[in-house]
């Protein structure tokens, strides 16, 4: 193999975290797999995968050189694909990342038939909330909820999260229902817990053109979505919570909306992408099918931005 066919079977086996599983996608014998990394480990001259009969995972030099490898590969494909200038002819893989629930509920369901629709065009969906380094870890897009950060990115605003409070019927028939945020001391709270920093999120609301916080009573604390929902369908307390998030529970009726006239402000959903990798065809094609879909379930539609320009403003602080 070439070197940039060992760094994309390293790559396999980093992200199925098996030879197996890298041979079976790739379409290889997997002793071809097991020669190309130990070929790769001898011309880098480290021990990449720490290997067990159980599980293959990236040793600390391997890490290292992911984020490398990776920048290699997709300066490689970008080559690739220079003189493709149609969606017919993109071709290539494309890493994108976004919070789990927009993940799960939005976009996983939805594409088979942009797979379908181009089929030269792999997909690497990574559902998470952590923070990450898009330049560092080579991927190519990432949708981020709130206010941003990195002046390395290009940003494109898709809409805004709308906020709403909710609780269960079962709650509201044990507790009563609020009628304004000064009631709120008599009730509970499923709040939030950051996993990364332990912070508990307080209850938020406009009034008035002003942002208001308190911190209500709770039995149980969270620390993901899912959870978060689980618990309030179970009547444990009253939570805020994107609208998306929670309409199938509220069309069955496990949920109802409380307080509609006193919700947080709405959170900014921003597509984030390294301003080197803005202009590749593969990339336009999906984000030109990730905006609309995204745009349309979350209810916002985003401003009018030229098709051709589609890193129309970059990210801020």
């Amino acid at each position: 193999m070439d070197r940039i066919d060992l760094f994309r079977v390293f790559l396999r086996v980093a992200e199925t975290s098996s030879f197996s599983q890298a041979a079976i996608s790739l379409n290889l014998p997997r002793s071809s797999v097991s020669t190309a990394i130990r070929e790769l480990e001898a011309r880098v001259g480290a021990r990449l995968f720490a290997r067990t009969t159980r599980k293959v995972a990236l040793t600390t030099d391997g890490r290292l050189f992911h984020g490398h490898a990776l920048r290699v590969v997709s300066d490689m494909e970008e080559a690739e694909g220079l003189f493709r200038h149609t969606p017919e002819d993109a071709r290539g893989l494309i890493r994108v990342d976004m919070p789990g629930r927009i993940g799960r509920l939005i976009v996983a369901p939805a594409l088979p038939g942009f797979l379908d629709r181009h089929p030269g065009i792999d997909v690497m969906l990574g559902v998470t909330d952590r923070a990450m380094d898009l330049v560092e870890e080579g991927v190519d897009c990432a949708l981020r909820v709130g206010a941003l950060a990195d002046s390395r990115l290009i940003g494109r605003l898709i809409g805004r999260l709308e906020i709403i409070n909710v609780a269960s019927p079962s709650y509201l028939a044990r507790h009563g229902t609020p009628m304004s945020p000064q009631d709120l001391s008599e009730h509970f709270a499923v709040p939030y817990a950051s996993p990364t920093t332990g912070r508990i999120e307080d209850w938020e609301w406009e009034e008035d053109g002003v942002v208001r916080a308190q911190t209500l009573r709770s039995r149980v604390r969270v620390n993901s979505a899912e959870a978060q929902i689980a618990c309030c369908v179970a009547g444990l307390g009253l939570i805020q919570i994107p609208a998306y998030d929670v309409r199938p529970q509220l069309d069955r009726g496990e949920l109802v909306e409380i307080l509609p006239a006193w919700r947080a402000a709405s959170l900014p959903l921003t597509l984030l992408y390294p301003e080197r990798r803005h202009a590749s065809v593969r990339l336009r094609v999906f984000t030109d099918w990730l905006v609309p879909l995204v745009a349309h379930h979350i209810r916002h539609p985003p401003p009018s931005v030229p098709k051709e320009d589609p890193a129309s403003s970059r990210a801020t602080a």
